[in-house]
């Protein structure tokens, strides 16, 4: 038809396009038998690619040091696109071999849930492409120090070093092109930045030189800069949040090359925070390579001279503080870690949910599950924990409790509550299998998987802090959020839910303590307070009721305790865990170990179970107690003022917002708004929302339209009624609060009473619970509450010796 085409196409030399690949890729997965000399052995590249160990998760997953990073499996191209052979053929489904040719085959297909099996490989950490990382694997083991920590009690003679800085030391240390304010995350792969890895620590000129030397380019590491200003001291900048320019905080760095009789010192610089639990009394943590292999002993809190100060050099920015602190190395040429908390990384999760999918009793009642993909393609998981119901009905009976945590990634504390969480819940304690028989656990271990690989304090690689932006519309930019707050809306669709618990850490503040939101359902009045106090008493020695706080403030409105609450959840709580230790009972000036940690993810399930007793003696005792604690404090803040109230009728109207003093969270508690990037794709949204919206109809006829203008006066009169009784009422009465009085007042905690004894449970526990948990109390029952703690017997505690990973030993 066509002549001088058909000669032309007889011309051509290149082979098809379409057939040269369909060749290529039946001959790689052994479909296509025959030889063509034109075609690579992909047998041959198949064999070079499955024994290259630099690309390879160890099949084994026994022994976690067999791990190593996978730079090829699953791994997504976001360059250009790549050409084959022929000109004609572009694909973004090629992978390069080592030296960074193209190797002609697939990728593998990604799996439908990114779930790995028993015997396959664990998802490799995904990396910005800006991000250098080395490619040994860093591994510790845990240990609990036999000894208690004690806090450090200051001499005052500390000195301040006087920060030299690059001008008088010398860099041995310094990060390249780590992407701050102004940038913003593109693109990620397995292994982070492609090419050689550079050194950028210095090189020793020989066996006595002493010169440390530093590197974080491991999972959840942390240091930008060292510089050596004397033979033993060196100054240390931390590196801000990727794609931000503030949030300094989590510091995890190793250093090599170690003396051991010499006294080190070292000093942060950039701290932004003006307060701090180095002042009273916290301890950096540091683990030894060689105690570790040789002693089984893992991290433990070192240093002498502490002081957290603020730096004296003005640049005209935001002020910094430093922290400095003097330690003496265990062994020569040791390989050391220093660490602001026990680090948690995401391999460290998936290693422990690698254990769970391979138990066959825990995998039958546990089911792990993808709950989306973060911005840099990492698996957020997401855990169903219940026993297998007998009949639908009792299926739809059961009510769900949430638990989060790692929204803020150096709040590794929140990890190691969790995984104590995790350890009872699975286990064969009959408490923990009453849970599973009445509950529904929806459980994401790890809300911000991309921050926590890169060393992250507090944001995403959105370079925002996702704890203020629960109520985003931005799916793609705010995954991990945007899915776990959607979970939870289905959720509520079809049971109640309970309990929503997000795990965090705090930097100022000892011991463990939670944030709620005041109710102001009269039915329900105190009732969210009910289940802080029931765990004050489960765990009287880590966990402070009157650090407890309940204002909803308006900063805190994009966080994930006000969105859930605001979505109908009564018991909706963020529980802080110091990074420092206690000040209470047994346990008073005493760092907390991980063991501490994982104690209180037990006594939720410990308290879950009281405050959800069929016998609600406990729950009206609870309420009994809280509103007299409410009385006294609102009395004393009266008398205070010279005022006079007759609490006996008046005190239970007060708006319990208006009497509680403001959380004292972060520092960063205010969010910075969205990237400029993404101000454009909001409002794109926020305007289709807004088409979506049905119109209203316009009233027709004048009839409706004077049925509306009536009704709108007979509303306006009425309001006008009410008005005017309500002031007469107001003026009669002469005991209701002046209400711009109480705008002006925030009470705080009452310290003398916050030392005073608190009731304690004296009850003895049913043998046997009901699987009720209906939360109403009997409003007739005030019984005496003793003293005493809860015995040690209480609902068969003994039979969790059964399950050896707890240490009951740290449990009443």
């Amino acid at each position: 038809m066509f002549p001088a085409l058909e000669t032309e196409l007889k011309q051509e030399t290149l082979p098809d396009p379409y057939e040269d690949f369909m060749y290529r890729h039946l001959q790689y997965y052994g479909y296509f038998k025959a030889q063509r000399a034109s075609l690579p052995n992909s047998a041959t590249n198949q064999h070079v690619w499955k024994n290259n160990s630099r690309h390879l998760l160890n099949s084994s997953l026994g022994e976690r040091d067999e791990l190593v990073a996978d730079h090829l499996q699953k791994e997504k191209l976001f360059s250009d696109s790549l050409m084959l052979n022929s000109p004609l053929l572009k694909s973004r489904q090629l992978l390069h071999n080592d030296f960074g040719d193209l190797s002609p085959r697939l990728r593998e297909p990604p799996d439908l849930f990114a779930f790995f099996s028993g015997n396959g490989p664990l998802q490799a950490p995904r990396w910005p492409v800006e991000c250098e990382v080395i490619k040994e694997n860093v591994h510790h083991i845990e240990w609990v120090p036999p000894q208690p920590e004690y806090f450090y009690q200051p001499t005052g003679n500390e000195r301040l070093p006087e920060i030299v800085g690059e001008e008088r030391g010398i860099v041995v240390y310094q990060l390249d092109s780590v992407p701050t304010e102004g940038s913003y995350f593109t693109s990620s792969r397995v292994g982070g930045r492609r090419g050689i890895i550079k050194e950028v620590a210095v090189r020793l000129q020989g066996p006595e030189d002493n010169t440390l030397l530093f590197e974080s380019r491991f999972e959840s590491g942390n240091l930008q800069k060292a510089v050596r200003v004397n033979t033993y001291e060196y100054e240390l900048t931390l590196r801000t949040d990727l794609y931000t320019d503030k949030h300094t905080q989590w510091f995890y760095f190793r250093v090599q090359n170690t003396r051991k009789d010499a006294t080190y010192r070292f000093t942060i610089v950039n701290l932004l925070k003006p307060k701090s639990l180095y002042t009273i009394g916290m301890k950096p943590l540091m683990y030894s390579q060689l105690d570790a292999s040789t002693h089984s002993i893992g991290w433990r809190r070192e240093g002498n001279e502490i002081k957290y100060y603020k730096n004296n050099s003005d640049d005209g920015q935001q002020p910094f503080y430093c922290l400095t602190w003097t330690v003496q190395f265990p062994h020569d040429q040791d390989t050391c870690y220093f660490a602001h908390f026990y680090p948690y990384t995401y391999t460290d999760l998936q290693c422990y949910l690698l254990t769970i999918v391979n138990n066959p009793v825990q995998s039958q009642f546990c089911k792990l599950r993808t709950l989306c993909r973060s911005l840099a393609g990492n698996t957020v998981y997401l855990l169903t924990i219940t026993n297998p119901s007998r009949t639908p009905k009792e299926a739809a009976a059961k009510k769900a409790v949430v638990l989060s945590a790692r929204v803020h990634p150096g709040e590794s504390n929140g990890s190691w509550v969790m995984k104590g969480f995790l350890d009872f819940i699975l286990s064969n304690s009959p408490d923990a299998q009453l849970l599973r028989d009445i509950f529904i656990f929806k459980v994401v271990p790890m809300l911000n998987p991309d921050g926590v690989i890169v060393g992250n304090y507090r944001c995403s690689l959105a370079g925002r802090d996702l704890n203020r932006h629960y109520k985003t519309i931005l799916k793609e930019s705010f995954p991990c959020i945007w899915y776990t707050r959607n979970m939870i809306k289905r959720v509520l669709e079809e049971r109640e839910v309970l309990l929503y618990c997000d795990f965090h850490g705090h930097s100022r503040k000892n011991n463990i303590f939670l944030y709620g939101c005041n109710n102001n359902d009269r039915k329900y009045w105190l009732h969210e307070r009910v289940f802080p106090l029931m765990l004050s008493k489960n765990a009287p020695d880590t966990f402070s009721f009157h650090s407890c706080n309940f204002k909803v403030q308006k900063s805190k409105e994009g966080t994930g305790r006000v969105v859930m609450w605001r979505m109908g959840i009564l018991n909706s709580y963020t529980i802080e865990s110091t990074f420092g230790g206690s000040t209470l009972g047994s346990k008073r000036d005493m760092h907390f170990t991980t063991e501490d940690l994982k104690s209180l993810g037990y006594h939720v399930c410990d308290t879950l179970l009281d405050f959800c007793d069929p016998d609600q003696t406990k729950f009206a005792q609870c309420l009994a107690e809280l509103e007299e604690l409410l009385q006294q404090e609102i009395h004393k803040k009266f008398h205070e003022l010279g005022d006079d109230m007759d609490l006996e009728t008046g005190w239970s109207d007060i708006s319990l917002s208006d009497i509680e003093s403001s959380t004292s969270g972060s520092d960063s508690s205010l969010s910075d708004g969205l990237p400029v990037h993404l101000l454009n794709i909001a409002d794109e949204l926020s305007q289709k929302k807004i088409c979506k919206k049905k119109k209203k109809k316009s009233l027709q006829t004048r009839k409706q339209r004077n049925d509306k203008h009536q009704k709108n006066n007979l509303m306006q009169k009425s309001k006008l009624t009410e008005d005017a009784q309500s002031q007469l009422n107001r003026r009669n009465e002469g005991t209701s609060l002046n209400r711009s009085k109480m705008t002006a007042l925030i009470l705080t905690k009452n310290k003398e009473r916050m030392q005073r004894e608190k009731p304690e449970y004296t009850l003895s526990r049913p043998s046997k619970r009901s699987t009720d948990t209906s939360q109403e109390p009997a409003p007739a029952l005030k019984p005496h509450w003793s003293r005493n703690r809860y015995p040690a017997t209480k609902r068969g505690h003994d039979a969790l010796t059964e399950y050896p990973s707890l240490h009951i030993y740290t449990y009443p």
